[in-house]
């Protein structure tokens, strides 16, 4: 069993005073609690992990639930929460502030909101209370349903989605780790057919196995790092949320029961075939998404997309640093857009110091936008550039972008 590891899994989907949520929500909750406490999976202790669905989330029972873990846990505990529900805020006014709705929440005025709900200040103050010092607070909310009609249109001003703030604020402290299934402009989907949530799908698939480990460890940069590129590629118009306080990678659960030496590597040492580098803006952002990374992938390349990790020191750790260091290649998506991104030259100058230090090409830069070539920099000139977007080429671009991924790193 994973030591000192605790859990609240919270799901509502039938709420009494609000409009109800689908049956995959409390499917997700029942999932990710069955997946903790499975000794063959993430192996917590059954009595570690507390599961609130439905008429059991009342807002006086998630306030006990967290203040039950503020007792049991140490600093050397692992905590990890998991909230599907509604979730909002209050733009303006007396009651201004983000709130989680419990399913005894009334939503007749901001007021019955504010006295009904769980507000920001005080889940983050809940959170504070908690002495672990490993944290991971998961939220599938922002659901495509809405939250519905209010008796009293005019004095409701209630918006549904979390905002950045909201995260910000609950990652405050040493070892905090907020993931969240969408942007705050975005909603969390369920594709059609599926048992779950797209962003609980993927992190159950994490959770299960899907993430290779040699330690027998499932950790926390690992998980956001397989997450995220998967809902994405599934919905481009959903990205996960990562937000964190963290001085390590440290675990959040067992690897198939705490197997080792499962990590997939080639011949060469690599993790992956390709490491995408991008600006996470449009028209590049869909390009990567819907045609380069599944053009790969379809290829049977191991890709790994530079992700949009809000935190710099996080982002350079968990997508640029570990990302390219474990690829064989950075394939370099180049654009006008990507040329005045500071965060995209910082990945590509990383990507070909290390080449430059191991006397190898690393860079593979390619053309997926409107570039002015004189902005190029001489590093990048000098480089053999492959053009996705040619009106005759592309197809023979892209096949040789493929060979060039299949083939041994090119040593200098």
């Amino acid at each position: 069993m994973l030591d000192n590891a605790h859990a609240l899994v919270i799901g509502i989907a039938s709420y009494q005073h609000v409009t109800a949520l689908p049956a995959t929500v409390l499917q997700d909750a029942q999932a990710i609690h069955d997946a903790l406490v499975d000794s063959a999976v993430c192996g917590y202790a059954t009595e570690n992990v507390r599961l609130l669905l439905d008429g059991q989330a009342t807002r006086d029972a998630i306030r006990g639930a967290l203040a039950d873990l503020a007792g049991r846990c140490d600093a050397d505990a692992t905590f990890f929460c998991y909230v599907s529900s509604h979730g909002g805020q209050i733009p303006g006014g007396p009651y201004a502030g983000e709130y989680l709705l419990p399913v005894d929440a009334a939503y007749d005025s901001d007021e019955s909101v504010a006295q009904t709900a769980i507000s920001g200040a005080e889940f983050t103050a809940a959170l504070r209370a908690i002495p672990a010092r490993k944290v991971v607070v998961a939220f599938d909310c922002c659901h495509a349903g809405g939250i519905g009609q209010p008796k009293d249109a005019a004095a409701l001003a209630f918006k549904a989605g979390l905002p950045d703030s909201y995260y910000d604020a609950l990652k405050a402290g040493r070892g905090r780790v907020i993931l969240a299934s969408s942007r705050s402009d975005e909603l969390s989907w369920v594709l059609p057919g599926a048992a779950n949530s797209l962003f609980t799908t993927h992190l159950l698939s994490g959770l299960r196995g899907g993430i290779a480990s040699d330690d027998g460890l499932i950790r926390i940069f690992d998980l956001f790092e397989y997450l995220q590129p998967k809902v994405t590629a599934d919905q481009p118009v959903q990205h996960p949320v990562f937000k964190a306080e963290v001085e390590e990678n440290f675990p959040v659960a067992l690897y198939l029961g705490g197997q080792k030496g499962i990590i997939s590597k080639d011949e060469q040492g690599f993790r992956y075939d390709a490491y995408v580098s991008y600006v996470d803006k449009e028209p590049d952002a869909g390009w990567v998404w819907s045609t380069l990374a599944p053009r790969l992938e379809a290829a049977g390349l191991r890709v790994a997309v530079s992700g949009d990790v809000d935190e710099p020191g996080v982002a350079r750790v968990v997508n640029i640093e570990r990302g390219i260091r474990q690829a064989k290649r950075t394939v370099v998506a180049l654009s006008d857009n990507y040329l005045a991104d500071h965060v995209a030259d910082f990945e590509n100058v990383l990507g070909q110091t290390m080449g430059i230090e191991e006397g190898s090409y690393r860079l593979l830069p390619v053309k997926i936008g409107t570039l002015d070539p004189d902005k190029l920099p001489l590093r990048l000139r000098m480089l053999t550039l492959l053009d996705l977007t040619h009106p005759y080429r592309a197809e023979r671009e892209f096949n040789r972008l493929v060979q060039a991924l299949q083939g041994p790193l090119p040593r200098r």
